[in-house]
């Protein structure tokens, strides 16, 4: 981020602009929309400029900008379209303080003037950072019409009224009375009966959310999927808007942890196989602790919860409480690598069923049926399955496994840094020690990339 969006208080504030033509009308009819004093200073002045000048809306000065004129000015614009004019202004503004901005000439300005959706007193600023100005604008269209008109007069209303809303507790129960304002209460007041309404209608809502009883707080048992923000579902996306706390594991993205709210306490819960961990006793009194004090929690899981994801003990300890959950699923790790070397988890004619283990558990490494495993023509996802590798490999071929047997291993599942190996049960040890990885990983025992199946057949064929 090269530009740091914020919004500039220009109430009562002096704003100047050197230039007179188009470019100069584009920008005031922007800025006119401020509560700043205006001040066009230019040799040649459109109409229009003149017109607005007339009905008090701006100052002009009719001359080429001299030293002194931006003095005291929160903002400068140069708009004289020349630039060795705009050069030399923007000169001036910046020796007497303003902060100055030259109309198309990103890299001297000190700040861009972004798309605005204007719901005064809301209001929403889009920038590119100069990079696609028309993806600003499709992205400001699009918002003008999901943004009704009345939307400003809400907030201006709701405005008036925030100091009567201090009798609620901060957090939950005071975004609970204005969520149910502003998206219930607040419009159906203004369709109904007019703009007269509203505030009592204001006044009735807190009325009842006074006299309610402390809402006793839930948990959502979220999953978060492989890495990939655009591969979290929407549920999901919705319950982390809604977070009051966040408890997430280690292999959670930051990406992911971004998109919750910016008030929510982000804590870290991360457990590392045969490493550092919170004891699960330990993150499953944190998720009742938080829910008992009212708050909404989400415990967020990379993958599925469903999948080795300790679900069940911490339902237990919830349901112990009687405190109110809810399972949101994720696209656990095996559906999104199987889809990143092109292949299925099935397929007709070679597997009518396929296993997801886990290298490990929590009394070290996991075991299986292995015969079963070592049959030709069986798929497994294995989850955890790094350290355990030699152990897995070793109980494969002790069972019978073919040798050649394809594998392959998936480090850092559809995240960028993403890698695909594609070794065989053979091989397996040593491969994957020479590869250290060390982001997570994933291994698929019976499956190759979709471009190294193909080369083996080809390979065979010849031969």
């Amino acid at each position: 981020m090269k530009h740091f969006p914020i919004f500039l208080a220009v109430e009562g504030r002096r704003i100047v602009l050197s230039g007179g033509g188009d470019a100069a009308m584009a920008k005031l009819r922007l800025l006119m929309k401020t509560e700043a004093h205006l001040t066009v200073i230019a040799s040649e002045i459109a109409p229009d400029i003149r017109k607005w000048a007339d009905q008090g809306k701006l100052r002009i000065i009719e001359r080429a900008m001299e030293p002194g004129d931006a003095l005291c000015a929160a903002l400068f614009y140069g708009a004289n379209e020349d630039d060795a004019e705009d050069a030399r202004v923007a000169a001036i503004a910046h020796a007497e303080g303003a902060l100055v901005n030259i109309v198309d000439n990103l890299a001297d300005s000190q700040f861009i003037t972004p798309a605005i959706v204007d719901r005064d007193p809301v209001t929403i600023a889009i920038g590119t950072e100069g990079a696609a100005p028309v993806l600003a604008r499709a992205i400001k269209a699009d918002l003008e019409t999901r943004l009704p008109t009345s939307l400003g007069i809400l907030a201006r209303i709701g405005k008036t009224f925030r100091h009567a809303v201090d009798v609620l507790p901060m957090g939950r129960k005071r975004r609970d009375f204005w969520s149910a304002f502003y998206f219930g209460t607040g419009p159906k007041a203004l369709a109904d009966a007019g703009e007269g309404a509203v505030v009592l209608a204001l006044e009735t809502l807190l009325d009842s959310h006074i006299m309610a009883e402390k809402k006793s707080g839930s948990v959502d048992l979220v999953g978060a999927g492989p890495g990939d923000p655009e591969l979290l579902t929407l549920k999901a996306r919705r319950a982390l808007d809604k977070a009051d706390v966040v408890i997430h594991d280690r292999l959670v993205t930051g990406e992911i942890l971004e998109l919750a709210r910016r008030e929510a306490i982000i804590i870290d819960a991360g457990k590392e196989g045969f490493g550092r961990a919170m004891p699960q006793s330990d993150i499953d009194a944190l998720i009742v602790k938080h829910a008992l004090d009212g708050h909404h929690v989400v415990r967020l899981k990379a993958g599925d919860p469903t999948v080795f994801g300790r679900l069940d003990e911490e339902i237990a300890a919830i349901e112990a409480h009687d405190i109110p959950y809810t399972i949101i699923p994720g696209i656990t790790a095996a559906s999104a690598a199987v889809a990143n070397i092109g292949q299925s988890l099935t397929k007709r004619g070679r597997n009518s069923a396929v296993r997801l283990i886990t290298g490990h558990d929590t009394k070290g490494y996991a075991d299986h049926d292995w015969k079963a495993l070592a049959a030709a023509g069986e798929v497994a996802a294995i989850y955890m399955g790094k350290k355990s590798a030699r152990f897995i490999q070793g109980r494969l071929l002790m069972h019978g496994a073919d040798p050649t047997t394809p594998v392959t291993i998936i480090e850092n599942v559809s995240r960028a840094n993403q890698q695909i190996i594609a070794t065989t049960l053979a091989e397996l040890e040593p491969t994957l020690t020479q590869a250290d990885l060390k982001g997570p990983a994933i291994t698929f025992y019976g499956l190759a990339p979709r471009d190294a199946a193909a080369n083996a057949r080809q390979l065979r064929e010849f031969a």
